[in-house]
């Protein structure tokens, strides 16, 4: 059964323990995936910070080092060389940590730009790849969302939040270590305080990965309730919906701030917690390394060492703090990119698909039955022929089954029971190239994409020539109007075919059908933008143009129909009638009723 979940893309913040899990696997697995083709260089990128950080950690050692033995040779021996090698070892080891640490966020930002085309090109080619299912379900909006935000979020933990969680991690434990092995009371004292450190940090992490959890499904809605008002603005307008969004959208806004207002809180109750488990071991180190430093047990260098040491070990820490609000962030936005790049296709292409190069365009409906969901069928058991070269019209009531049979046709769902063929061939096993270039769709909503009208035209066939474009153009009655266009055939129709008018849109859009030169062409409600003058051209080029292919028709306008060699009138998924036009007009069925009607209308 076809159902529509889109459950792995959701935005949700009440996931159960055992789906949590599963989610952070799916998106360990999307990221070891992704960092996999790069080991080389993170490989690199470790090797040059390990070496920076010792080089980094040195520096207190040396300092320590130099008070307790080289200023003692100068001031007994008067003896400068102990000092004057121990400042040039300490300005090496600085200048080399410094220029090492430069390498360093080189190598990551390359890593990170080749990570975040990788996965920018792996969302755009999945999206495009899923099924017309996927994106009737899963709002642009939340598409948007997960190309734009998401991705900037996980670049913003690839680019500075992981390196300072590495960077953080390897400069605190060989601070530790250093001490240790200066000063083994201190380190104790240092690892002693690394146990409330732990809770503290334990703490920050479970409670900041609720809030950017909450974080990243309020953001989302913000971004899809801004999309959606923008791209129907023209019905928010003529609804006069402007109060209404603005309610609506103030209440997501203010809920993205409260969110907000929640890490800042985390932010202020953890800092200051974490200074102040900086001072008591500051305070505990100095307090001890002084006693001993009085009785003559520890050099008075190397308490500085220590002292040092300890400061410097929880300065990485604030980094870690700093790493884990990108983390929690760029999790959330990780498992939901990750959800998207889970989805399959509902309607796959075949492991061994068959050619059929030049198709003849008999389709046949062998038994189908299909639902949009497991209670909602919508073609029960349904049989139907067309010969090739037939032009039949689907005539009915909205939600008789029209269209869906027209999307099964074109393949944009496969049916849950039974096959569609075509010239025989079952369309789930037919090679995708094939059914493409077989059957063409023409609907209500003619799409233009950016870029000239040419272009548009050419869509199906990208190496026609401007002969051929023109030549598809005059024969839908679509030439005039271009020619008269600012620039022609190379005017840019802009976002959404801003330069010309909806019923322009819908004829270069049957211009872009006609020059594809399918076998089977399929007009939904093609023709409803257009006014009575310009359906009449489309009718006069009809009559031609499907003179040698198969097409199915479907249209509420009866004057459409005429030019049919059947006429299908379809009623909960099946068809009552099937003859000609003047057979059904002759008769006293539902055609004849509707023809009877629509003449009404007409006087």
């Amino acid at each position: 059964m076809s159902t529509v979940t889109g459950t792995s893309g959701e935005d949700r913040s009440d996931y159960t323990r055992e789906e949590s899990r599963q989610i952070r696997r799916r998106s360990l697995r999307l990221l070891g995936s992704l960092v996999t083709p790069l080991k080389m260089q993170l490989v690199l990128a470790g090797i040059v910070l390990v070496i920076s950080t010792v080089l980094r950690v040195a520096g207190p050692a040396l300092v320590g080092w130099g008070i307790a033995n080289a200023l003692p040779a100068v001031q007994k021996e008067a003896d400068w060389m102990p000092t004057i090698v121990v400042v040039i070892i300490f300005l090496i080891s600085a200048i080399g940590g410094a220029a090492l640490i430069g390498w360093y966020a080189v190598v990551v930002a390359r890593l990170t730009q080749a990570v975040m085309l990788d996965l920018r090109k792996r969302i755009f080619l999945h999206t495009q790849k899923l099924s017309l299912e996927f994106h009737e379900s899963y709002t642009s909006g939340r598409i948007i969302s997960r190309q734009t935000s998401d991705l900037d979020t996980i670049r913003e933990l690839l680019d500075g939040g992981l390196n300072e969680l590495v960077s953080g991690l390897l400069y605190g434990g060989f601070t530790l270590v250093a001490l240790i092995l200066l000063d083994w009371q201190s380190g104790l004292v240092l690892a002693a305080m690394g146990v409330p450190l732990f809770f503290l940090m334990r703490w920050f992490y479970l409670r900041s990965q609720v809030v950017y959890r909450e974080s990243r499904v309020v953001s989302a809605k913000v971004i899809v309730k801004f999309v959606e008002t923008m791209t129907g603005v023209r019905a928010v307008k003529a609804f006069r919906k402007e109060p209404a969004n603005d309610r609506e959208f103030g209440g997501l806004a203010s809920d993205y701030r409260d969110i907000n207002m929640r890490s800042i809180r985390l932010f202020g109750t953890f800092e200051p917690a974490m200074m102040a488990l900086a001072s008591f071991a500051l305070a505990a180190v100095l307090l001890w390394g002084g006693l001993r430093v009085v009785s003559g047990a520890l050099e008075l260098g190397f308490l500085l060492s220590a002292v040092l040491y300890v400061r410097n070990f929880f300065a990485p820490m604030q980094e870690v703090a700093f790493f884990l609000n990108s983390y929690q962030s760029a999790t959330a936005a990780l498992e939901k990119v990750s959800g998207v790049l889970e989805e399959s296709p509902t309607v796959p292409d075949p492991a061994k698909p068959v050619d059929l190069r030049e198709a003849s365009g008999h389709l046949s409906f062998d038994d189908v039955t299909f639902g949009y969901s497991e209670t909602k069928i919508i073609l029960p058991d349904f049989r139907l022929d067309i010969p090739a070269g037939q032009t039949i019209a689907l005539v009915g009531t909205t939600g008789a089954g029209k269209s869906t049979l027209a999307k099964l046709v074109a393949r944009f769902y496969d049916p849950t029971k039974g096959a569609v063929t075509l010239d025989g061939v079952d369309l789930r096993e037919l090679h995708p190239k094939d059914l493409r270039r077989a059957i063409v769709m023409v609907t209500q909503e003619a799409y233009l994409f950016s870029g000239t009208v040419a272009d548009n035209i050419a869509l199906g066939k990208p190496d026609a020539t401007m002969d051929e474009i023109r030549a598809a153009a005059r024969a839908v009655g679509a030439d005039g109007f271009i020619q008269k266009l600012p620039d022609g055939y190379d005017t840019d129709v802009n976002k959404r075919g801003g330069r010309v008018s909806a019923g322009q849109r819908q004829l270069i859009s049957f211009a872009r059908a006609f020059l594809a030169d399918p076998a089977v062409l399929i007009l939904d409600e093609a023709t409803a933008s257009l006014d009575i003058p310009s359906e009449r051209q489309i009718q006069e080029a009809l009559g031609t143009l499907l003179a040698d292919r198969t097409a199915i028709i479907i249209a509420h306008r009866l004057s459409t129909v005429a030019i049919a060699d059947r006429v299908l009138v379809m009623e909960h998924g099946r068809i009552i009638e099937d003859d000609t036009p003047d057979a059904l007009i002759a008769g006293t069925g539902k055609f004849a009723q509707l023809h009877r009607a629509w003449r009404e209308s007409l006087v």
